[in-house]
């Protein structure tokens, strides 16, 4: 398989077409952004991290019943994905009170929330990806009512199983956001699973491992990156 044309370059990404059909190759960058691109960073092999931890978390999603997008790992930075047409909301499951909900609710950060919660943003950086219910996200068609249900149905699975793994590897999973797309009809879970998207704290610590370091300027980033691929594994 050999990729040809860019499609897209995304803040953390490259999406190539190929030469093969239904299959586009993605490439893991080192950049980092946050607060919707407004702070812009390097983090020092990053992109490999990602890449494997999403594909390594991928394959374990697959056999519990969660189909995803994952192909092939081609490199240390690439890999073969299936041609989704992504669902225009970011998904967000939260075990733990954090970040913006925190702020949001006046809740303290690190409180265990009585059970999961769900929630949807419309993919839009120009407008700061808004906070939407299913409603809204029906009604301007982002997606439809079975598929919100889908959706929401693998997003609260794809939480048991992780929370599961990182508990077994001493890592709390506070949060975290995923993508879904379109494949032939079904809708499948694409983009990534990564210290990126997701809030990782050690459960004896509390210390964090994830990109809330580089957002809040508290160091030692790609050691927190690092930690988290060596519990892994990978």
């Amino acid at each position: 398989m050999k990729k040809t044309e860019q499609l897209y370059e995304g803040k953390a990404k490259k999406v190539y077409a190929t030469d093969t059909e239904d299959v586009y190759l993605v490439e893991y960058k080192d950049d980092a952004t946050a607060f919707n691109g407004l702070k812009k960073g390097t983090i020092g092999g990053k992109g490999i991290i990602n890449n494997k931890m999403s594909n390594h978390l991928f394959q374990i999603l697959e056999k519990a019943g969660v189909p995803t997008h994952y192909v092939k790992e081609l490199s240390d930075r690439e890999t073969a994905v299936k041609k989704v047409e992504i669902v225009p909301l970011e998904v967000i499951v939260r075990n733990v009170a954090a970040g913006s909900f925190s702020k949001k609710l006046g809740i303290a950060e690190g409180t265990k929330l009585l059970v999961p919660t769900l929630e949807f943003s419309y993919k839009n950086d120009d407008l700061g990806d808004p906070m939407i219910n299913d409603y809204y996200a029906i009604a301007i068609g982002a997606a439809t009512r079975a598929e919100i249900d889908r959706i929401s149905e693998l997003a609260f699975r794809i939480n048991d199983v992780l929370c599961a793994y990182f508990a077994e590897r001493g890592i709390d999973l506070i949060d975290f956001k995923v993508e879904f797309g379109r494949f032939h009809g079904e809708i499948i879970l694409a983009d990534e699973i990564s210290p990126d998207t997701c809030r990782l704290w050690d459960s004896g610590t509390h210390e964090k491992l994830d990109k809330d370091r580089f957002r809040r300027d508290l160091g030692k980033v790609e050691d927190a990156y690092q930690e988290v691929s060596k519990r892994l594994g990978l």
